[in-house]
């Protein structure tokens, strides 16, 4: 069997070119000012000014310099070399401070020192890990007592049903760890819907109990867990487009399709 991670280091080194000049990333936007973060984790993470954030996972790095644009000191992590590369680059040229570390995340002890405010992952990023345990204790190892730590990602529920299917059809129970899962690529990405040569890539998936009691498991305390009824991209075939530009269930029920986790580090 082929080892998942180099699989899939190779596979976001592919979509890192891709996703810097795709429309779905607008990095023409971004450089012209947008902010990339969504409202409701502005509203949920609240105010950076003057804080040290770490984000984990960062892709490019948008996210990560959007933070530092409403006034965060960001460090940026991704284990895709090609990824870091145009991030810091992107960087250069917008003319933002900002540090960037290419790193597997099991070994960011190990490669970066120091202790942050808040601790940022967002949209996508545990189905990447293969060891939800190892993922809590490096939250929990560079989040400072007092801390912040903020997660935003797509619901269990959602993994229950065929995305490719025109209709709501259940192909899994959503409980329980499962993975690693070999998908199949044919040549697209959630932001490209062409040109990827990679033929597959790995997945793991979980519960949403495991991602919670990994997070208590290494000591942080859980302050809020919020589902949405809404996707911000159209991760199904059958989801509708609503008037704010997410994706929900047809017909409007609230199924549930991301989940967002708040939680703090325990003073000693």
């Amino acid at each position: 069997m082929d080892d998942p991670l180099e699989v899939n280091r190779e596979y976001w080194d592919e979509l890192a070119e891709l996703h810097v000049r795709s429309e779905t990333y607008d990095v023409a936007g971004f450089k012209a000012g947008r902010n990339s973060l969504h409202d409701f984790e502005r509203l949920a993470v609240g105010d950076v000014q003057g804080k040290r954030l770490l984000h984990l996972q960062c892709h490019f790095g948008l996210d990560t310099l959007s933070w530092a644009r409403l006034g965060a000191r960001v460090t940026g992590v991704d284990f895709s070399g090609k990824a870091i590369e145009l991030a810091r680059s992107l960087a250069g040229e917008c003319g933002i401070e900002a540090t960037f570390v290419c790193c597997d995340l099991d070994d960011l002890p190990g490669k970066l020192s120091g202790q942050f405010d808040v601790v940022f992952t967002s949209g996508g990023v545990l189905s990447w890990l293969p060891d939800l345990k190892r993922w809590g204790e490096v939250i929990a190892h560079f989040l400072r007592p007092g801390g912040l730590f903020y997660v935003r990602d797509f619901h269990p529920v959602g993994h229950m049903f065929d995305a490719e299917a025109d209709t709501p059809v259940v192909t899994d129970t959503g409980l329980g760890s499962r993975g690693p899962v070999r998908w199949e690529n044919e040549g697209a990405s959630y932001a490209v819907a062409e040109g990827v040569k990679a033929p597959f890539h790995y997945e793991w998936a979980y519960s949403l109990s495991e991602v919670i009691n990994a997070l208590i498991q290494a000591g942080l305390r859980i302050e809020s867990v919020r589902e949405y009824p809404f996707c911000t991209f159209r991760w199904h075939r059958f989801l509708e487009e609503s008037d704010d530009g997410f994706w929900r269930w047809p017909g409007g029920r609230p199924v549930p399709l991301m989940f967002s986790i708040r939680a703090t580090k325990k003073s000693p």
